[in-house]
């Protein structure tokens, strides 16, 4: 009987210190388990945070549109080279600081240069359009911006007028893409309203409309691409 007790005691120590090592390798284990999601939690935030800041304000940041302040809020003057004909052009800073920012920034850093102007238009809306780098009417800076600046409130473009071209409807979407008014034309408003007037071409018009116009389009018709192809050796401003 004794022997008997003494086992069952023995069993029981052993039983119990079994149940003590099996608790402390349960707590260990939870432990580690919470040490091990923790740190995959502040891993994840960090590397969220990281994929922020790199695609916010670091280096994979998506380019903006330069500060109004870089028009000075004045007039700038300049031209365009295409070929054989040089506009003087002028661009009224104080009118429309943001798109005349926007393209002096663009003129400075050479966008323009070696860029073909990819549509004509003939009838109420004379216009030649340039500024896309693709050529197809399709491209840009890599950054758009807005609203409307300087628009008419008549909706007349004297012949002459340097604009910004958009998507219709769509106030933010103006980048690299303007127009030359030819002849006087009505370019009726949209919901954005009408389109941001950022300056003028003050000489050889007429040379202009005599090389490139006057070809008319590449299929006839009113609106497309241009028979004599205009390209846009480079632009200066001052």
């Amino acid at each position: 009987m004794v022997n008997s007790d003494k086992v069952r005691r023995a069993q029981l120590r052993e039983f119990q210190a079994r149940q003590t090592l099996h608790h402390s390798v349960a707590a260990r284990l939870r432990r580690d388990q919470y040490i091990w999601s923790f740190s995959a939690v502040a891993a994840i935030v960090l590397a969220s945070l990281g994929l922020w800041a790199y695609g916010t304000i670091g280096a994979g940041a998506p380019p903006k549109a330069p500060d109004e302040e870089l028009s000075e809020y004045r007039e700038w003057t300049g031209n365009i080279v295409l070929g054989d004909t040089s506009l003087d052009i002028s661009l009224d800073g104080a009118a429309a600081p943001q798109a005349v920012a926007t393209v002096v920034s663009l003129i400075n850093e050479g966008f323009y240069d070696a860029t073909s102007c990819h549509r004509l238009t003939t009838g109420d809306m004379a216009v030649v359009q340039c500024g896309d780098p693709l050529g197809f009417g399709f491209g840009g800076p890599g950054y758009t911006f807005g609203p409307v600046e300087n628009a008419p409130a008549d909706d007349v473009y004297p012949a002459g007028t340097l604009a910004m071209a958009r998507a219709a409807a769509d106030g933010e979407s103006m980048g690299s893409q303007f127009f030359i008014v030819y002849e006087d034309s009505v370019i009726p408003s949209d919901l954005a309203g009408g389109y941001t007037i950022i300056g003028k071409v003050s000489s050889s018009l007429d040379a202009f409309i005599e090389e490139f116009v006057t070809p008319g389009t590449v299929d006839g018709s009113p609106d497309g691409q241009p028979l004599a192809a205009i390209v846009i050796d480079s632009i200066t401003i001052r």
